[in-house]
């Protein structure tokens, strides 16, 4: 049965909770229009505006906007058109609003300086296209020609970039914000360049395409037990360790082993053992929610000395 019923605004107010203040507002935008007026002239509403207004007072407490709600009371878009559209809105604020909380963490936890914070905010805040543009400058400058004679570089560059999920923790900012300075370290970017050569290098020294454990692996298969064992890298039983991997090398080199082929090994583990290319990868599972990886620090230090121990007259 239909309710012919009509109300004053102070009912209308009574109905719904709401204030006759905030009732006429809306009855004012021509949300909730009057049905009738009474002789004196005041606004007198039918059944539907309880409704209208119960729908209006729901959509506002979600955030939407006085000309969308009207579109949606009036009809001109449906509500689930609406919904998802704000949605999406909102979370696009909740992510913009974490990313904030994350910088202010981190430069707490970090007790930033005003031009560092500035820093953080700009690199945490650029869009996804902008944060691959500016790491996939980095990797082109350390692997960019040099895949053709080295295919396993291609996974090398994927293993090394970066992907700041949409909701990241304070660290996981920090550690992007860290990654991206490093990236742009211009003697950080040569070295890691002259790694991914000398890789490619030994790569065509080698001959064939096939598969070829990284040197990295190789050196730690064969100093880790002696560091584990605390044998001293200067001591004689040093010898036969560091004269087997010199001799690997000297095969991958294609060329006699001896005292040259302990230099070259000698400068790649030197530049393989750069501080700032681990800091790079602890920094990269941090961003990318990895497990920690392995420290080869004291693998190429013990091998390091070792290999000078052995070219001293």
């Amino acid at each position: 049965m239909h309710d012919d019923t009509l109300y004053s605004i102070g009912d209308l107010a009574r109905r719904t909770g709401l204030t006759v203040k905030t009732v006429r507002f809306y009855s004012d935008r021509g949300i909730v229009p009057p049905a009738d007026r009474s002789p004196a002239g005041h606004r007198l509403y039918g059944i539907d505006a309880v409704a209208r207004l119960d729908l209006v007072r729901t959509l506002r407490d979600l955030g939407l906007d006085l000309p969308t709600i009207r579109r949606v009371v009036d009809r001109e878009v449906s509500l689930p058109e609406v919904a998802a559209t704000h949605a999406e809105a909102l979370a696009v604020q909740i992510r913009t609003l974490r990313l904030r909380r994350a910088v202010l963490t981190a430069v707490a936890r970090r007790g930033s300086t005003p031009e560092e914070m500035d820093l953080m905010h700009k690199l945490a805040k650029l869009s996804e296209d902008e944060r691959h543009v500016l790491i996939d400058d980095f990797l082109d400058t350390v692997f960019g020609g040099l895949e053709a004679a080295a295919p396993e570089l291609a996974g090398v560059r994927r293993s090394m970039t970066p992907e700041l999920p949409d909701n990241p923790e304070a660290e996981q900012v920090e550690a992007w914000v860290e990654l991206a300075e490093l990236s742009q370290d211009p003697g950080f970017r040569a070295g890691m360049r002259r790694m991914a050569e000398d890789h490619a290098a030994e790569r065509a020294n080698a001959g064939g395409p096939g598969p070829r454990r990284d040197l990295a692996a190789v050196v730690r298969d064969h100093i880790a037990p002696a560091v584990a064992r605390g044998l001293d890298p200067a001591s004689p039983g040093a010898e036969p360790i560091v004269g087997s991997l010199t001799a690997r090398y000297a095969r991958l080199l294609g060329r006699p082993d001896g005292a040259e082929v302990g230099r070259l090994l000698l400068a790649r583990l030197e530049s393989m053992n750069d501080p700032r290319r681990e800091r790079y990868s602890r920094l990269l599972a941090v961003v990318n929610d990895w497990p920690a990886p392995e420290s080869l620090t004291p693998v190429f230090g013990w091998c390091i000395q070792a290999l000078r121990a052995r070219a001293e007259p």
